[in-house]
């Protein structure tokens, strides 16, 4: 089910005014990895979950790069399918 243009992930989730630059681009579906010790986890770019190696936190998603690096934004696999259509996503290799 594709979701509204008025979904709160898009209007106040820490993704709003910074979506044209998920439009269209590769995703890559890769495991977690921290990026230090001091650096354990990311968030989703739509509604914030948490991406880390501790329980309870999510360990698999989407990456806008093939592997975790600074920069990269990561979506969770729920976001990833509400979003997918809306902004033309595809999974690279």
């Amino acid at each position: 089910m594709m979701v509204e243009k008025g979904d709160w992930c898009l209007v106040a989730g820490p993704v709003c005014g910074c979506e044209e630059k998920l439009r269209h681009i590769p995703l890559y579906s890769i495991p977690f990895q921290p990026l230090s010790p001091r650096w354990d986890h990311e968030h989703c770019a739509f509604c914030w979950d948490n991406f880390c190696l501790h329980e309870g936190c999510l360990r698999d998603g989407y990456c806008t790069r093939p592997q975790n690096e600074q920069g990269a934004l990561w979506i969770c696999p729920g976001c990833y399918e509400d979003f997918k259509e809306m902004f033309g996503w595809t999974v690279g290799k």
